[in-house]
């Protein structure tokens, strides 16, 4: 089924939508629900073919929120673009909010940890139906750095997706339902991720999709000068985008897409 989600035998293009007070590159711009509606639509209009919507910062650092938090930033938000045809992925660790954006309309479910973070998790997904995009993670964020320990980075990420693939199978979650994404700055240092992007085939070696998210992370800014602006971290990001696409990967989720859509025109214009 995930195969189905290709769009135009391309690259797909998934819109970072962020309804937090505290994300990384963007807190507190979409908090309001009127804002963070018209921003999916506007991204949309820019190439995005599906808005991943979060309520949960995941930064290095943050604390968890509760679920009637992350429900009351998301679920108005959800609804809305639902009904405007938009497909919606909901960016959550907590199988209840899961559960409840799908009744609404979203048809992802981006679960950062894996299904490690609740062990409802993989139940919900599995009853859902919903393409999971199951991620690398080794922790939450208030500590995830101090785990970025590993024999070879792209070895171990594999063997461990390896292993939360087959408990998700297991758990009734089919595999043509999974979409993989390395987890970038989830317990990685700059050079770990590099050395997954520079070896992604490995990871599409286990026969699926594979979303991968770099989008002004840290190791992205430390190419820049410092004190670089977010916004200046796009277009490295779009750069990382267009070499992925080359790669066959199955998408990239991005903050600007505007920007990574025009480098994905230009590499096919370049055959």
């Amino acid at each position: 089924m995930a195969d189905a989600y290709r769009f135009a035998d391309s690259m797909l293009v998934m819109g970072i939508l962020n309804v937090t007070p505290d994300s990384f590159s963007d807190g507190g711009q979409f908090l309001d629900h009127d804002a963070a509606i018209s921003h999916a639509r506007e991204l949309v209009g820019q190439g995005a073919q599906i808005i991943d919507v979060g309520g949960e910062s995941t930064r290095p650092g943050a604390e968890r929120i509760g679920v009637a938090e992350e429900l009351r930033r998301i679920l108005p938000v959800v609804r809305a673009l639902a009904r405007d045809g938009i497909r919606v992925s909901v960016d959550t660790m907590n199988a209840e909010t899961a559960h409840a954006t799908i009744d609404a309309g979203a048809e992802f479910i981006n679960d950062v940890s894996g299904g490690l973070a609740d062990p409802d998790m993989v139940a919900v997904a599995a009853g859902s139906g919903a393409p999971y995009i199951l991620s690398h993670w080794r922790g939450h964020s208030v500590d995830m750095n101090s785990r970025a320990h590993y024999d070879d980075v792209v070895v171990d990420v594999r063997t461990e997706l390896l292993g939360r693939l087959e408990a998700l199978e297991a758990g009734g979650v089919e595999r043509d339902r999974i979409i993989l994404d390395p987890g970038l700055g989830f317990a990685k240092t700059a050079d770990q991720n590099w050395e997954i992007l520079a070896r992604i085939s490995e990871l599409q070696s286990l026969g699926l999709p594979v979303l991968v998210g770099a989008s002004r992370k840290r190791f992205i800014a430390a190419l820049l000068p410092d004190g670089a602006s977010m916004t200046e971290r796009d277009l490295p990001t779009a750069v990382v985008s267009a070499l992925l696409a080359d790669a066959g990967l199955w998408g990239v989720r991005v903050h600007n897409v505007a920007a990574t859509t025009v480098a994905l025109a230009a590499r096919r214009r370049l055959g």
